[in-house]
């Protein structure tokens, strides 16, 4: 699993730098004249935000796989005044705690 992942972040770097480097190539032709360089620059760019984030999520994947990141803490049910869970549950007054005083 951890090989895939590795694959999988090295193929999106490596469409992403490609993919930065046509937009650059597709800006300078659309500066230079050619209008449908420009819709080329804007999927070039497109492509090359999705391929960054899509490698940066598989990053967080591996570092958690690898036991480096842990995932997130479930959160505690709001409680009364001390730490044991209010008996009942009561709707919280409308317009917060100021209102209620």
């Amino acid at each position: 699993m951890l090989l895939l992942l590795a694959l999988g972040i090295t193929a999106c770097v490596v469409a992403w730098g490609y993919l930065v480097y046509a937009a650059i190539d597709f800006g300078s032709t659309a500066r230079g004249g050619d209008s449908t360089a420009w819709w080329f620059l804007a999927i070039a760019s497109v492509g090359a935000v999705a391929c960054l984030f899509v490698g940066l999520m598989l990053v967080a994947r591996l570092l958690r796989r690898l036991g480096i990141t842990s995932g997130p803490t479930p959160r505690k049910p709001r409680t009364g005044d001390g730490d044991e869970p209010p008996a009942v549950d009561t709707p919280r007054p409308i317009g917060g705690r100021r209102a209620a005083r």
